[in-house]
């Protein structure tokens, strides 16, 4: 399900594209030093962008360094790590882990097994270490899971529990910018569900699979009325966001938010032109 916010490189200067490339590398020598190298094959885009967006939030610019990537050894690469870019690659672990049991629940996946086996230390230092995150997302997948059985067609129910998730991994510390960085990740999180539902429609009616726009799929409206709730999603993330005083990083971060949640989306339109 994650993966979502991401950039859009086509519109990205190049000295922005690097400099988000350095929080990526950044949030991924966080996970080898202090999960292992096995927690690397776990990294998402996500927590990319909420290392940045807490980073421009609380203008702690990161520390970069050069190093050298087993993936790309033809030349050193940047990162960028702080703070925030260590509490990303904590919430990298935390969902990952339960992400990982549910592919072994869900399809017997047994190297989502085996990988989960490797995390599961590092998973229960970080839930020790932060109680609050980890008992939202055992909420969550508890939830949804009952969602799902019962074949519950409403979508703000499902889309819901994912943004209850989402408010909770945004929400750093309590102080001031906690309402508007809840607001942010709780409809961003129901955008990120809803956007995996949309792509995954077609295929879920044919197989039987839950699916929040099952009942909506068919309908002459369908598309139209599925783009506007998906937009009223990311408007209501995007409104939260600009009431935060972020200068530094703010280019990078209204990429993803404007346009880079979007790929998904047009990358499923032009597939589907490929087929006509």
């Amino acid at each position: 399900m994650f993966g979502t916010i991401t950039i859009n490189p086509d519109e990205l200067k190049l000295k922005d594209y690097r400099k988000y490339r350095s929080y990526y590398c950044g949030v991924c020598q966080d996970l080898k030093e202090l999960h292992g190298q096995a927690s690397r094959l776990t990294l998402t885009y996500d927590m990319t962008f909420l290392a940045l967006l807490l980073t421009g939030l609380y203008e702690r610019e990161g520390h970069l360094e050069s190093f050298r990537c087993p993936l790309h050894p033809l030349k050193p690469l940047e990162s960028r790590r702080n703070a925030y870019t260590q509490y990303a690659a904590d919430m990298n672990v935390l969902l990952s882990y339960y992400n990982l049991l549910d592919d072994w629940l869900d399809d017997r996946k047994v190297g989502s097994l085996a990988l989960a086996r490797k995390l599961r230390p590092h998973f229960l230092a970080v839930c020790k270490k932060y109680p609050r995150q980890n008992h939202a997302v055992r909420r969550y997948m508890k939830r949804l899971l009952a969602c799902e059985r019962e074949g519950d067609q409403d979508m703000d129910r499902a889309a819901g529990y994912t943004g209850e998730l989402m408010e909770e991994i945004f929400v750093y510390k309590k102080d001031e910018w906690e309402p508007s960085l809840r607001r942010m990740g709780f409809f961003m999180g129901k955008f990120i569900y809803l956007m995996d539902a949309f792509r995954d429609v077609e295929e879920d009616v044919k197989s039987g699979s839950y699916n929040p726009f099952r009942h909506l799929y068919g309908r002459p409206d369908f598309e139209e009325t599925a783009l506007k709730i998906l937009t009223m999603m990311a408007a209501d993330s995007c409104q939260a966001f600009e009431r935060l005083p972020i200068v530094e990083e703010i280019d990078i971060l209204r990429n993803v938010l404007y346009s880079g949640i979007w790929t998904k989306y047009w990358r499923k339109k032009s597939e589907e032109k490929k087929t006509l």
